[in-house]
């Protein structure tokens, strides 16, 4: 991947609106045959920052290059070289999926005779050979969701930069996407946007995450959930037992004591260590000589929702001022 050529490359972007900075200085590249993870809370510059690489949008400072072409000065080099799905799909419902497919492929520049095919080669890919007849309002949020990729990919466009693909759909739809989107991106140059973390973890090669408007972390999701506190211990009693709380917070080392949600008849705690030090055999020691009926100890991973909570969390005294 690394010696893969840069197809998107973003330096130091940003973008007001007014005195308000949505983007600030941000940078970034996406590698050729690489999926990006874009990752930020709702208002961080996240959807901004793609309609900037889309065109749709013009920087109020900093560049970026999209498969060797200025946003600003060569967009329209830009826009023919990439496919772009907004998280609102813009399709319009009272057009009968062909008939808008076809739409497409003529402002895309198409040749006539290539446009059937070429939404027959697509449409099979995207799974909605079924419903090209069909009204695009009369179709699932699934398949509508699935128009709108196909839409964006009819041109065979070197990059696909999807936001929320997967926003609204049901848990059956949200695999189904997914699987389609990690088909793509053995294809394609693809940027992904989306609030559900497990869909990043399984599709995304890298992750890059925004928060207030600048990047925060960038590197691969195992990396950044290994670089991650992981000093964090579940434990689980039988029910019954009082004083395991107070006793538990004054073990040396422990940083904090959470009482979580358990079963009907055991009461469960996350014990957060000072540091990444191991508390096993303290909490293990503790129940033993207290005679707590231990159930269950074990160690609590990073996961990339305690990565993205970390980075992306921000100051109540800040956020009110």
């Amino acid at each position: 991947m690394n010696d893969a050529p840069t197809m998107i490359e973003v330096d130091r972007l940003s973008k007001a609106y007014g005195k308000q900075l949505a983007v600030d200085q941000v940078s970034f590249h996406v590698n050729k045959g690489e999926v990006l993870g874009f990752l930020g809370p709702n208002g961080a510059g996240k959807s901004t920052t793609m309609k900037i690489l889309t065109c749709y949008l013009t920087p109020t400072g900093g560049a970026a290059r999209v498969a060797g072409y200025d946003v600003f000065s060569q967009s329209l080099e830009v826009r023919r070289r990439i496919g772009y799905l907004p998280e609102d799909t813009p399709l319009y419902r009272d057009m009968v999926v062909l008939e808008y497919l076809e739409y497409v492929t003529e402002l895309r520049g198409l040749p006539k005779a290539k446009r059937r095919p070429r939404i027959k080669e697509i449409g099979e890919t995207t799974g909605i050979l079924e419903v090209l007849g069909k009204k695009i309002g009369e179709l699932s949020r699934g398949y509508r969701q699935r128009v709108g990729l196909t839409q964006a990919m009819v041109h065979d466009p070197d990059i696909l930069i999807l936001d929320e693909p997967t926003s609204g759909l049901d848990p059956n739809q949200i695999v189904e996407i997914r699987e389609l989107i990690k088909k793509l991106g053995q294809e394609k140059t693809l940027i992904l946007s989306t609030h559900i973390l497990p869909e990043v973890q399984a599709t995304c090669d890298r992750v890059v995450i925004i928060s207030e408007g600048k990047i925060v972390a960038d590197g691969k999701p195992d990396d950044l959930m290994a670089r991650e506190h992981t000093g964090r211990f579940r434990v689980l009693f039988e029910a019954g037992v009082a004083g395991i709380y107070d006793r538990l917070a004054k073990l040396d080392g422990v940083k904090e004591v959470i009482e979580d949600k358990s079963e009907t008849g055991t009461v469960q705690f996350l014990v957060f260590a000072e540091g990444k030090q191991d508390l096993r055999r303290a909490i293990f020691n503790a129940s033993v000589d207290n005679k707590w009926p231990l159930l269950e100890l074990d160690r609590r991973e990073a996961s990339l929702e305690d990565v993205f909570g970390r980075l992306t969390r921000v100051d109540p005294e800040k956020k009110a001022a």
